[in-house]
């Protein structure tokens, strides 16, 4: 071997031992080993969010940014730093020995907890491109990193030109606390730019640490004259069979360069260890409430949901930090979407994240109200659009009430008590005229008219005064108690006599007079007939000739729409059983493979077996003839609470069709693939039936009592639940199925604690406690045994 080809072998070497170097300091390798998750790619010009508490980007999976969303026209993608928007995004040019190469079409994405991977592999079989980014935990701030990889044995001369388009305004309804946009003024001063709103204290820094030369800020965006446009390029050469890196750092602050400048400088150079602890948290998270099943792809879900909750914790200094609905269009807070949310949160572990988004619902909704009437929806400005829906009241109660159960907070307890006594004497006085415990106004289905006696409102309003009743005797007020669940039992009598429709088999819609039936009638008649549901015409049809001979003044319960709210009596578990089976059977008719339509009446008459996209042929958002997973979650508990968990978990498998149909990891609002790409309440569609009726953990923390009743669904054979926080305590517990028997395992921590075990009576002919044949209490139809300890093992066999 002559010296020439010598030297050139260790040229090689030595460029290979770098880039092996160079990929040590990359965040590259802190995603090869984790879990991730690869998208369509026909869903590549769809939506993705790289997520963090402070801040949060949205794009393209192909790596572009349109203009996305319709609360803002448009402008909901991008980068934001509630309350306000930084980007409306970047576009990337690279020349590579002189030839352009643009990287606005990326082959594939990856989801990950933490981040996201795109990569460019068709750009040219001289090098490969892979863009990772991820948002750090408490920080306005967004890394990227372009990972080009040398497929040649020569250098690659790289030029990268980075385009940025700063849009700092404020976020919706912004006009409400005075902020107006005013034009973005960019300046190039230390290898970064920095952008200001003219007339607000707004900022954007961003650049990266490799030497950049500043191009133009002069360009103008032809729609958005406030704008800022930038262009910055940035030299390197990438050896041969060699890799290089291209960083990039976006910081904001709503309040002060400084601030600004602070983030950018913290995150540029120490990205890796920002993201190895945001890894490390999601870790944390994951193993709290760990379930594993031999349905893997229900058990994957699950996971996912968790993280799709990480995503959309909004932290906004001045307002608080708590869930927001989804993303793009939803990234403020709702009451009731929280309401629910954090039924299925609280089981997983998250008590921060639920006090803390309690905490803000509650804050918001006093100042605004101050009456115990919780708020519907808040922007991150604080401007609260909608100051409550009738439900969202009581629906807070029963919240409440349900957290104390998984915390025994009584200081929690105390807390919020006074409100539910102010909302609940509001929900009668103020909502109630006629004085029969049915209060009018508007519910969870916001249709124009249906604000009469609603059948979700009558049915939270129960559950509120049981819950507040057994508050109340938590806290000594047996009196307040006796009433409230005075209340609670006739209302509950009420739902089961006024709202039945036998000819029907379902619960009314509402209850109201021939004149808001007949209304209503027509306007859902023209939407049938739109919507080309020839059925449902005919149905409402012959609905309007009997409503016709009613009497004027006659209040009666009338089944119309069909909506999903009729089966929230069975939700929770007020219904009468023969009534409830009835209406359960009715409800299948308003399916499709992905679950349960919003309002019935959309159905079509192929429902039973139609799949494909939602969003094809969509120009306008909308949810009429939507199936969603609220719905679908909420059937879920109510086939559960009547002993059917096949069909709940039939249900749940119908959702997970949805499962990375669109976004890899997610599941959308509405199924499949349109509205929300990530929803903050599937936590609950999911985690209610899993948690707390598949393996039927109801604790009592406050009494040191954990009740379980677990509701197997045949098809799952082998399940387990790990480190389930319970107060001071953590419980695990495991299952198998067998043709005979089932087979529990539960641990707990603390053996003081005392475990009710319990099972529908006569289901199990032999109980066996730790090997020795039991014979188990008598409670009304349920058989119970009770018992303490670390470990304990229960076979129960037919």
């Amino acid at each position: 071997m002559n010296i020439f080809k010598i030297l050139c072998f260790l040229l090689v070497f030595f460029q290979f031992s770098f880039a092996q170097k160079t990929v040590s300091k990359s965040i590259a390798s802190l995603f090869t080993n984790s879990e991730k998750i690869q998208g369509k790619p026909e869903y590549l010009a769809s939506p993705y969010a790289a997520a963090g508490d402070r801040l949060y980007m949205v794009g393209h999976q192909d790596g572009t940014f349109p203009d996305l969303g319709w609360h803002v026209q448009g402008e909901m993608g991008g980068v934001w730093c509630h309350p306000i928007k930084l980007l409306d995004g970047f576009e990337v040019e690279m020349l590579v020995n002189n030839q352009k190469y643009v990287l606005n079409k990326a082959d594939t994405f990856e989801n990950y907890a933490f981040g996201n991977k795109l990569t460019y592999s068709s750009l040219s079989s001289d090098f490969l491109v892979e863009r990772y980014q991820f948002v750090p935990d408490g920080k306005k701030a967004v890394y990227i990193e372009f990972f080009i990889k040398n497929m040649t044995n020569t250098a690659l001369n790289v030029s990268i030109e980075f385009k940025a388009i700063s849009n700092l305004m404020p976020v919706w309804l912004g006009e409400r606390t005075n902020m107006v946009d005013g034009k973005d003024e960019a300046v190039f001063k230390e290898n970064k730019w920095l952008v200001k709103d003219k007339l607000n204290p707004w900022f954007v820094v961003y650049g990266s640490s490799s030497k950049g030369i500043a191009i133009s800020n002069k360009e103008n965006h032809s729609r958005k004259p406030n704008t800022s446009i930038t262009r910055t390029q940035y030299n390197l050469t990438v050896s041969p069979l060699a890799n290089a890196i291209f960083p990039f750092t976006i910081a904001g602050s709503e309040k002060s360069q400084m601030e600004a400048l602070r983030t950018y400088a913290e995150l540029s150079p120490n990205a890796t260890p920002y993201l190895q602890k945001k890894q490390n948290r999601l870790l944390n998270i994951i193993e709290k409430s760990k379930i594993t099943f031999s349905d893997k792809d229900l058990e994957k879900g699950f996971r996912w949901i968790k993280y799709n909750n990480d995503w959309l914790i909004r932290d906004v200094e001045g307002q608080g930090r708590g869930l927001c609905a989804g993303l793009p269009d939803y990234p403020w807070w709702f009451g009731v979407d929280n309401e629910y949310t954090l039924k299925g949160l609280i089981a997983t572990g998250r008590k921060d994240l639920v006090y803390s988004t309690i905490d803000l619902i509650h804050g918001i909704s006093e100042k605004t109200n101050g009456n115990g009437k919780i708020v519907h929806e808040v922007s991150t400005n604080g401007a609260v659009f909608n100051n409550g829906n009738v439900n969202e009241t009581p629906q807070f109660a029963s919240l409440i009430w349900e957290v104390f159960c998984w915390t025994g907070d009584k200081a929690f307890l105390n807390k919020y008590f006074p409100t539910i006594e102010k909302g609940l004497e509001w929900l009668l006085k103020e909502n109630d005229k006629d004085g029969n415990l049915l209060p009018d106004g508007f519910g969870m289905m916001e249709i124009h008219g249906m604000d009469s006696e609603m059948i979700d409102v009558a049915v939270y309003s129960q559950k509120a005064f049981a819950d507040a009743a057994k508050m109340a005797k938590v806290l000594g007020k047996t009196s307040l108690a006796n009433q409230y669940q005075s209340k609670a039992d006739k209302i509950k009598e009420k739902i089961n006599k006024d709202f039945w429709v036998e000819e029907s088999n379902s619960y009314a819609d509402f209850i109201g007079t021939k004149k808001q039936a007949l209304h209503l009638l027509d306007d859902a008649i023209i939407r049938a007939d739109t919507l080309k549901k020839p059925w449902a015409v005919a149905e409402l049809q012959s609905s309007k000739k009997q409503i016709e001979t009613y009497r004027d003044n006659e209040k009666r319960g009338f089944v119309m729409h069909h909506n999903w709210v009729v089966n929230t009596p069975m939700e929770m578990g007020i219904a009468d059983r023969e009534k409830a089976i009835k209406a359960l059977e009715t409800a299948k008719k308003f399916t499709n493979p992905y679950g349960m339509f919003v309002t019935g009446i959309d159905r079509d008459e192929t429902a039973g077996s139609e799949e494909g996209s939602f969003v094809t042929n969509r120009k306008i958002f909308t949810y009429t003839g939507a199936v969603m997973t609220l719905p679908t979650g909420v059937q879920a508990v109510a086939e559960n609470n009547y002993g059917r968990p096949d069909e709940a978990y039939s249900l749940l498998k119908r959702m997970m069709k949805s499962f990375s149909f669109a976004l890899p990891g997610s599941i959308y609002e509405v199924s499949p693939d349109f509205g929300m790409f990530s929803q903050a309440w599937n936590m609950y569609a999911f985690g209610e039936p899993i948690i707390k009726q598949f393996f039927g953990i109801k604790p009592l923390a406050h009494l040191k009592t954990i009740h379980i009743s677990p509701l197997l669904p045949s098809k799952l054979t082998e399940g387990k639940i790990e480190s389930v926080e319970i107060g001071e305590n953590l419980i695990g517990m495991s299952f198998t199925q067998k043709t005979d028997s089932q087979i529990f395992d539960i641990s707990q921590k603390n053996t003081d604690w005392k475990l009710v075990f319990s099972q529908p009576k006569g289901k199990f002919g032999n109980w066996r406690l730790n090997g020795k044949l039991v014979k188990p209490m008598v409670i009304a139809e349920t058989e119970v045994i009770e018992f303490k300890g670390l470990r304990n093992s229960l076979v129960l066999e037919n």
